[in-house]
Order: structure tokens, then sequence, then C-alpha cells
């Protein structure tokens, strides 16, 4: 006679339950017994508890330019100016090689809501305040597909993906949008704060007699957007973040009150130029503050999350150097090759100051307090891991770059020799091309440069082949190259060729997109298109 646990249980050959002794009176009794009592039993024994998964929630917090150093508790907790974040690595898992997968925002982002490389995305360069196209429209992103599990889906902050027409997040899965919808230094704003050179006041009236250089009135004021409508333009930058954390909270309860699993990504414009922080100091260290200030915002956002909640803190790339003392910091990662031919080795390059960034991930029950992992990750991983804990299947007839990550997360076994591709987002080759390549702890450089450095500098590219290799681990500065001539060289050299190789065949066989890259001032959000200089709020 067939088990009634088979046919309630599909897909288990046996009852596994050692917390539960199955006497043959016991069974005789469910046998005899009605279906209420029955399905009263798997209700209230812990075996169903073992079988039956709850979705977690997810938030996933990205800063704007933050650097690896800046975090605390990768350099000098004691002197730290992050408390909050500090301590969610404390409770949590701190990732100490954890990757942009490019080094500027708008590839960054759209590697991370897709877990696709810009050669595949199409998303290759930063898109502009009269950008007509965005991310394409062919693409999935993280937010449609747990949306068809059963998420809640909300973004707060900056989003740099498109705004136009059907490009703008509403339209990307996304319920709930609340934020800018680029860059925060795209558009003139009444508090530029602590630019570098700041960008002037707006004029009031497009016919102003004294236009500052560059025509202020010919770029579109910052508008601060609720869904599709304009709230504010020129947005209060100094206000952005007790905002922010108002709608985050709100986001959350309301997602709470519905009895639904939710993921909110929060995108942050700290540490972004301008730095906008309301509480300087008495340092006046503008940097600093706003590093203090972004770190109250996410501890807000973390205290009114529950045990169910995943929270997954990165950055989009890391700092930008040309901006001198409203920088961030590289830490140990000062790309000393590169700072010796002229030019940053941050932000905007394939040198580890400018995409290896803050990596930090919570999610109590589940992740082992106060650990470190030194696993080659990166924000690619972000969207096949949340998909996998959300019991959802990544989207068919197309390639992943990033990888499930979970039992990494979990406190599992590192993954061996991971290949990991960095592509040229401003500084040296064509924008797009993959100029670098980490294989385990070593990287390749195809191609080489420096961004505009805090001096004035910059690197200009050089082509290296074969290609110029680093070992990490002895030389966390990339200061200088193994010998070509060295049997390491020579064992990792066809090993770097064949995965560059690899990737080259996978996209040309793979399913990819073209971003439209076109511009139109039309394309513009703007609340009153009767002025060039676009104005909704107080004047």
């Amino acid at each position: 006679m067939m088990s009634p646990f088979m046919i309630l249980l599909p897909g288990h050959n046996t009852w596994n339950c050692p917390t539960m002794a199955l006497t043959s009176s016991y069974l005789s009794l469910v046998l005899a017994s009605t279906c209420v009592v029955f399905f009263w039993f798997l209700e209230s024994s812990s075996c169903h508890q073992q079988i039956t998964y709850k979705q977690p929630n997810f938030i996933v917090i990205l800063a704007d330019d933050m650097g690896w150093g800046d975090l605390g508790a990768n350099m000098a907790p004691e002197r730290s100016h992050t408390p909050n974040l500090d301590r969610l690595a404390s409770e949590g898992l701190r990732l100490v090689d954890f990757h942009a997968a490019a080094s500027t925002c708008s590839p960054s982002r759209a590697s991370l809501l897709t877990g696709r490389l810009g050669i595949r995305n199409g998303v290759t360069h930063n898109f502009a305040a009269t950008s007509v196209g965005g991310l394409p429209i062919n693409e999935t992103t993280l937010a449609e597909t747990l949306r068809q599990y059963g998420y809640i889906t909300g973004l707060i902050g900056k989003w740099h993906l498109g705004h136009h027409g059907s490009f703008h997040p509403n339209h990307r899965g996304f319920d709930y949008y609340f934020g800018i919808p680029y860059s925060n230094d795209m558009g003139c704003t009444d508090c530029p704060g602590y630019n570098h050179p700041p960008c002037p006041p707006c004029p009031q009236h497009a016919t102003a007699p004294h236009r500052p250089p560059g025509g202020c009135d010919t770029k579109l004021a910052l508008p601060l957007m609720e869904n599709s409508a304009i709230l504010e333009q020129p947005v209060n930058l100094s206000r952005l973040p007790e905002r922010y954390s108002e709608q985050a909270l709100t986001f959350i309860r309301e997602a709470k009150s519905r009895g639904r699993p939710f993921f909110l990504y929060v995108a942050l414009a700290h540490m972004h130029v301008p730095l906008s922080s309301a509480h300087i100091g008495p340092e006046h260290d503008p940097y600093r503050a706003s590093l203090r200030e972004m770190d109250r915002l996410v501890g807000r956002i973390w205290a009114n999350a529950d045990g169910d909640t995943l929270i997954w803190f990165s950055g989009d790339n890391g700092p930008w150097a040309e901006k001198c003392h409203l920088a961030g910091s590289v830490g140990p990662f000062l790309g000393r090759w590169q700072s010796g031919q002229g030019g940053s080795a941050a932000k905007q390059t394939t040198w580890e100051g400018g995409h290896r960034v803050p990596g930090v991930v919570h999610w109590p029950h589940h992740i082992p307090p106060n650990s470190t992992s030194s696993a080659l990750l990166s924000l690619l991983d972000v969207f096949p891991t949340l998909v996998s804990l959300a019991r959802g299947t990544l989207p068919a007839a197309r390639r992943f770059d990033g990888m499930d990550v979970s039992e990494i997360l979990r406190g599992g076994s590192l993954v061996t020799q991971r290949i990991m591709y960095h592509p040229n987002s401003g500084a040296g080759g064509r924008i797009g091309d993959i100029e670098a390549v980490r294989l385990g702890h070593y990287k390749a450089f195809y191609t080489t440069g420096g961004a505009l450095a805090c001096d004035g500098s910059t690197g200009l590219p050089q082509h290296h082949y074969p290609p110029l290799l680093f070992d990490l681990h002895a030389d966390p500065e990339e200061g200088v190259p193994v010998s070509r001539g060295s049997e390491e060289y020579k064992r990792l050299l066809p090993l770097i060729s064949q995965a560059m190789a690899d990737l080259y065949e996978s996209v040309r066989t793979d399913n990819i997109s073209r971003a439209d890259y076109s511009q139109d001032p039309s394309a513009a959000p703007c609340c009153r298109p009767d002025l060039a200089a676009c104005r909704c709020g107080p004047h």
C-alpha cells in the first residue's frame, strides 16, 4: 500500500525525519484519520518545517564612487567613519576580494541588474541626461525576474540606465521608484555642495543676463522623481539622504503589511561628487562627513530590516581620484605601475583601485557572523545568487557572467581558479573591450591606461602582447609585473589566453544586446519645458 506521505510530498522517495519515530500504531492512526487531521499533522510537525522554504527579503545597497579603503572594517576600525557598516560586517560576512563589474556608473549597474558583462548587455559607458536609450529592453533585470516569483520590487536612489520612455525603472521591473535618474553632477543644482569645481546655481530664468561659463542653463537641472512624476527640480541634495531613508522604510513597512517578500535596491548618491552632507563637523572634512552620513543612512535601513532579510552592501566602482581631497581611499590597491606612468589608477580604470570595492553581506541565521571571505566575487554574482535564494530560475536563452555564490556566503568552500574579466570603462583603449583578466590571484593586462588624476595627468593607453601579469597575493599594489621569462609566467600565459578566447567565443554565440547611446534634448526629464533650466520647486 502506498504511503500517504509519498502522495503529499511528490519527489520525496523516503520519509526522512530523524526527529520523529513513525511507529506502526502512529501510521495506523494517520491512515484512519480524516484529511483535516492529516494536514494538521503536516502543519505542526518539525519535519514539515524542514521542507517548507520561506523566500527571504533582499536589500541591495550600492554606494557611488566609494573606495575599498573607505570601509573601516577593511582598514582601521579604530579610526573608522563607518561604524554601522563595520557592525554589519562583524555580524555578517566581509568580502575582501569583491569587485564591481565595470569601473564607471552605468556599465556597473547594468551588470548588477542583469548578471552579464557590458559586451553582452550592450551597456559599455555612461548614459547622459539627454540620452534617448538605456539598458536594452531585451535584457531581463533582476527586478523583473524576482517579480515573477512573488517579490515586491523597489528602487530608491540613482538609476542611470535610461529614463526616457520604456527605459524608466517602472518599465524595468520596479513597482516603485524614488530617486534621481542619473548622477548628481549631471545637471545644475541650487545646493551643489563640495564640488571641484562647483557647478554654479542655475539661473531662475532662461534669459538671465550673466550666464556662467559653460552655460549652466544649457544643462538640465537635476530632478527628483517618484515613479514618473518630478517632485523637485533642481533637487536639494542635502535633503536626499533623509528622504531616501524615509522612502526606504515606508517601502519596507508596506511590503511587510502585504505579507510578500520584497527586493529593495538602494542606489545612493554617496560618495559621488558633489558631496552634500549637512553634518560636516568641526574638522571641515566634507568627504568624511559624507561617509558618516551614508553610514547613518545604512544603519537606519538595517534597523528596520528583520531576520528574514539579506542585506548586500557594495559600491559601483572605485574612488574618483581627480576630485583630490573629495575622493575616497583605494586602500593598499595603489596601481603603482600606472601611477609611475602618470594618471590615476582608480575609477575609470581596470586597476584594482578602479573596481575592487567594499563588500558586506548580512543574513541572520544563515551567514556565519564575523566571517571574512577572500573568494574572488563580483556584482555580477548578485543576480544569480538572489534568484537562487528566491527559488527561481535564471532567464533562458542567454549566458551569464555571474554565478550563484550562496554557498560561499554561508561559509562554504572557495571557488578555485575563478576567471573574472574587467572591461575598459573610460581609460585605456576602446570602451567596453576586455582589458584585464583575473585568474585566481593573478591578473593579466592586455591594455593599461590611467584616468585623469588629481595632478591633472592622464596615463596614455598602452597595449601589451603578451600581457603584463601581476601576482596580487605578493604584490597587491600592482607595482612589479611577473617576469615574462619566469616559469610562473610561462605556465599561466596559455591558461589566460584560453580564458580570453573562451569569453569571446561565448559572446559570439550568445544573445547579445546593443544599447542606443543617441542623445536628444527632448529626452531629458523636465518639469518646465519652456525653461532651459527646468524648475518645479521653490525659487
